[in-house]
């Protein structure tokens, strides 16, 4: 049964890989088994977990992200999505404190936490250590005392002995208290790749494994303990979602296996400024739906590049989309898509459109990651000059230098310092390898499907 104020709390971590993701699936699992509508949020730029949270709950998972879309977006956000549901369970992002830099919370679980006034349970890997633990904790309360860190739960337990000395270390040191201790089950560990954990959509949260998680943590875990830490969600503005625009365009969505990294929000913001979405396969599909835009966003085409450049009249008709100069926006995996080719994890090359006038590789890895901020220097199908947006970078690829005769219409500014200029448009088509949150930047969607209704006449 609906409560008539949602519990809310914050899954936080100590640091990254210590297991929140594992217990924070394990715990929506585990309340959904027991009645409770669930509505899951993910702390952070991060497409790969709400994904997970999703095939659980049924219901989309959204981004809180502080510095990207600032206070009130995520208050709003909160109250909107959980409106009519018993809990909010918000997954943490790398460790409680990590953001945008060393020197203050922003972007970090914390400051999402302290916005809401949520209390957070602590995930801990204990493998190496016992009493230790309980300097850990601590050290993460009295680190920032604005923060309620209500619950501890020890990760990776060696045994019974084990867990009682960190429980009794935890009890005669801390504020929190220990709800749970996990013994190490790689059983439970969803695969990883070098971006992260394999998509939900890739089939590895099995029903099996889904129950196996909440089996596990209904043994491990004290879930009415948990559910008393949790409180009435009180922080977040009270509102109702705007209701979507009459359709005045069709906008084709990428999304397959190749093609699924996109915010819940960017595609309900686009539908609330007018867009009908047509969602279609790169991969699978024999032709393109009839659109007036396409957004391509990011994905693991590096993976399927073979299957993108053997469906040649796809690529082909997308091509001859872009050059008919209808709107298209394409992030990251969009981009690369729309390259000459891409170099694939054997250092096989691959024809892809053909638009972008450059090769997409993948030797050597080279990780870039972290928040951007785009100052736009020039019109686009997602804002005038002068427009400024915020979003995150996130892959290994690199593309050989592209001609100066290709347009850069945008200013990157990274969190690390330094900028360079990007944003690659040719036509009405706009490439760039970063993940804009169109709630950073209302215009965006409204100019975008402006743009594709223009494109119609």
């Amino acid at each position: 049964m609906v409560s008539s104020s949602p519990r809310v709390l914050v899954v936080a971590g100590v640091a990254s890989g210590v297991g929140k993701t594992t217990v924070t699936l394990g715990l929506l699992e585990a309340f959904r088994r027991r009645g409770l509508s669930v509505q899951a949020f993910k702390v952070g730029p991060d497409f790969i977990d709400p994904g997970f949270h999703e095939l659980i709950t049924g219901r989309a998972s959204y981004n809180l992200d502080g510095w990207m879309c600032g206070r009130d977006h995520v208050l709003n956000t909160v109250a909107r999505e959980a409106a009519d549901v018993d809990l909010v369970v918000i997954e943490g992002v790398m460790g409680c404190f990590d953001g945008f830099d060393g020197s203050s919370d922003e972007g970090s679980t914390a400051q999402v936490a302290k916005w809401l006034g949520a209390p957070v349970v602590l995930v801990v890997d204990v493998k190496a250590q016992s009493r230790s633990a309980a300097a850990v904790v601590l050290g993460f309360e009295r680190f920032d005392p604005a923060l309620n860190v209500a619950g501890v739960i020890a990760n990776r337990v060696g045994g019974d002995v084990h867990r009682r000395w960190i429980e009794e270390a935890i009890a005669t040191t801390c504020r929190a208290v220990l709800v749970g201790a996990i013994k190490r089950d790689d059983v439970l560990a969803l695969p990883e790749r070098h971006l992260g954990l394999v998509t939900a959509v890739e089939g590895t949260l099995t029903a099996e494994r889904r129950a196996r998680l909440a089996e596990t943590l209904e043994a491990s875990v004290d879930l009415d303990r948990v559910l008393a830490i949790a409180v009435p969600l009180s922080g977040a503005h009270s509102i109702v979602a705007p209701a979507s625009a009459p359709p005045r365009a069709r906008i084709g969505i990428a999304r397959d296996a190749a093609f699924q990294f996109y915010y819940a929000e960017n595609l309900n913001r686009l539908r609330a400024a007018g867009a009908e979405l047509v969602f279609w396969s790169p991969l699978a599909d024999d032709a393109l739906p009839d659109v007036d835009g396409r957004y391509l966003g990011g994905g693991y085409p590096e993976l399927h590049a073979r299957a993108l450049s053997e469906n040649a009249s796809v690529r082909k008709a997308v091509r001859e989309f872009v050059l008919a100069s209808k709107p298209v926006y394409a992030e990251c995996g969009g981009l690369m898509y729309l390259a000459d080719a891409l170099e694939d994890l054997d250092g096989v090359e691959h024809p892809m459109v053909g638009v972008l006038p450059t090769t997409v590789r993948m030797r050597p890895r080279k990780l870039s990651l972290g928040y951007t901020e785009v100052s736009f220097t020039a019109d686009t199908p997602l804002g005038p000059a002068g427009t400024v947006a915020r979003g995150h970078e996130f892959h290994y690829s690199t593309l050989d230098p592209v001609p100066d005769s290709v347009a850069r219409v945008w200013r990157l500014e990274k969190r690390r310092g330094g900028g360079c200029h990007e944003g690659y448009a040719i036509g009405r088509a706009l490439m760039s390898y970063v993940h804009l949150h169109f709630a950073s930047c209302p215009v965006i969607p409204r100019r975008f499907v402006a743009v594709c209704v223009e494109a119609k006449k």
